[in-house]
């Protein structure tokens, strides 16, 4: 998985366009998106840690993260540009 964030001169990767957004933007829409993003993220482990337990959980985090780095790079790619729309749409 690389995460170098290697810029085509024209286009940049989604990473480094939301990092630019992110810090141009609104800067109480950007707050307001990443303070859902938390809460999201905490409901999710919340629901996998009643499902799976701590412990289970975090050995499926880590070989999730080591057995399918494209995935989670794409993934991650996806979740850039979603967020990148979702902020520059209310920023207008």
């Amino acid at each position: 998985m690389v995460y170098e964030d290697d810029d085509d001169f024209l286009m940049g990767t989604p990473q480094s366009k939301f990092f630019d957004i992110l810090f141009h933007a609104n800067r109480e829409l950007v707050k307001n998106k990443l303070l859902q993003c938390i809460d999201r993220y905490n409901a999710m482990e919340l629901l996998l840690e009643k499902t799976l337990g701590e412990a289970v959980l975090e050995e499926q985090i880590q070989g999730t993260l080591l057995g399918n780095p494209d995935a989670i790079l794409e993934r991650n790619n996806n979740l850039f540009i979603a967020l990148m729309g979702d902020i520059l749409s209310q920023n207008e």
